[in-house]
């Protein structure tokens, strides 16, 4: 039997799957009938969804619901806190990092070190990942999880729809796939197909989804996911994030999905020229802002180096916690760096504002922890450079806001990111995992 539209029924109930499943994550517990109400079906058409994602583990029942109406209270449903988990990796100039969440996105194992991939060859870089990612997975073994998926942040342009980055230039890196060698590095024991799903695939040429993104989008999408709540107002749909550490990097999200480009190369802010006969950039071109409001930049124009930064705050965030540090003790050649930086970054931001007119400029990353020097100049450009005139009840430029999530946002979004596969196809995400060839998604 074939719905409108061609739908046919077995597509209808996947995403009924999902939706259900998404609503108990995001709102939960909830009843049964909470869940029905969630996705505008009966109780009746809900119950069956339900038990399907009981039977795979996925939800959980956590005891009586309160009394909501007439008859008996309902059980309540949670998502359950073993199965699948997303797991998020993050190589950057000066760090690893992996991570796993739940799919109550909880983080349940983090492991981080500093590492100078600067120019380093790929191929040890990606060992020295592989096994923080064997580490992460046998911490969450322990705990009756197992990855569901993986992403990778990388501070460079990936190429749609594959695992190659195409160029990271503060990595010096050009056309490396990150498939081969990342394909093994989190293969989990064999474990029984679903009893909730019959039509799950079977257990052959099944494998872990790999994705390899840029870091800025990853910082996006974890602002959409994560950025509300008590400690910071949650990004309107339409927002221009900015990350940066010794390259700048921007994501554009339009109507809460990201703006990619032809090639998946949007956002490279860095390389938009403030000053066109201003300092040469790496790129080949003059004046990027990059050269300008880079942390290494930053650092240079204040009288210092990366090499301090590193021996008076080892770890990652070195260069940004030196920064900060001197400027919050009133260093005046720091506190100058910081605000030229800000109107650079403003004169760049200006040109995507009056081309895009987004509702807000999220600052995250190294941006985050210096913004209370960085801002008012930031602040003060957009607003002499935006086209549109301010009026009492409509600001001619658009909020700037600062990330509570600071540096941790491209891993954080590239956890929650692997999580998507469960979240919204429950159906395939619990086929039982193995190893390689790699899904990409």
């Amino acid at each position: 039997m074939t719905a409108s539209g061609g739908d046919t029924q077995h597509g209808i109930r996947r995403r009924n799957l999902a939706r259900v499943l998404q609503a108990v994550a995001a709102e939960g517990p909830l009843s049964r009938a909470g869940a029905a109400a969630r996705i505008g079906v009966t109780r009746a058409g809900v119950a069956p969804l339900v038990d399907e994602l009981l039977r795979a583990g996925l939800l959980v029942e956590t005891g009586r619901a309160a009394p909501s109406g007439r008859g008996r209270p309902g059980s309540e449903l949670a998502v359950s806190d073993r199965g699948p988990a997303g797991i998020g990796a993050e190589i950057g100039v000066d760090h690893l990092a992996v991570c796993a969440v739940d799919l109550r996105g909880r983080v349940r194992a983090r492991a981080a070190t500093e590492a100078a991939n600067r120019h380093s060859a790929p191929g040890p870089v990606l060992q020295r990942l592989s096994a923080l990612l064997a580490g992460v997975a046998a911490q969450i073994a322990a705990e009756g999880l197992h990855p569901a998926g993986l992403t990778v942040a990388v501070p460079g342009l990936v190429a749609r729809g594959t695992a190659t980055v195409v160029h990271a230039p503060n990595l010096g890196w050009r056309e490396v796939d990150l498939a081969p060698a990342l394909a093994t590095a989190l293969t989990p024991p064999p474990v029984p197909a679903p009893t909730g799903f019959p039509d799950a695939p079977g257990d052959s040429g099944t494998s872990i989804p790999l994705g390899v993104e840029n870091e800025a989008n990853l910082g996006a999408l974890a602002e959409l996911r994560l950025g509300g709540g008590p400690d910071g107002l949650a990004p309107p749909s339409d927002f221009v994030h900015v990350s940066a550490e010794i390259g700048i990097g921007a994501a554009v999200v339009v109507d809460g999905r990201l703006l990619r480009g032809a090639r998946g190369f949007a956002g490279e802010l860095g390389h938009v020229p403030v000053y066109p006969d201003g300092l040469p950039c790496d790129c080949g071109g003059r004046g990027c802002l990059e050269q300008y409001a880079g942390e290494e930049a930053v650092l240079r124009a204040g009288g210092l180096t990366p090499e301090r930064a590193a021996a008076e705050h080892p770890g990652p965030g070195a260069r940004s916690a030196l920064l900060a540090r001197r400027a919050a003790a009133g260093d005046s050649a720091t506190v100058r760096a910081l605000a030229d930086a800000g109107a650079a970054l403003g004169i760049a931001l200006a040109g995507t504002v009056n081309l895009l007119d987004p509702r807000a400029v999220v600052l995250g990353g190294a941006l985050a922890r210096l913004a209370p020097w960085v801002l008012p100049s930031l602040e003060r450009e957009l607003t002499m450079r935006t086209a549109v005139a301010t009026t009492p009840d409509r600001p001619g430029r658009p909020a700037v806001l600062v990330s509570r999530l600071g540096p941790d946002g491209p891993l954080l979004g590239a956890a929650h990111t692997a999580l998507r596969a469960v979240l919204d196809d429950p159906i395939n995400a619990c086929a039982p995992p193995h190893s390689p060839p790699v899904r990409f998604r």
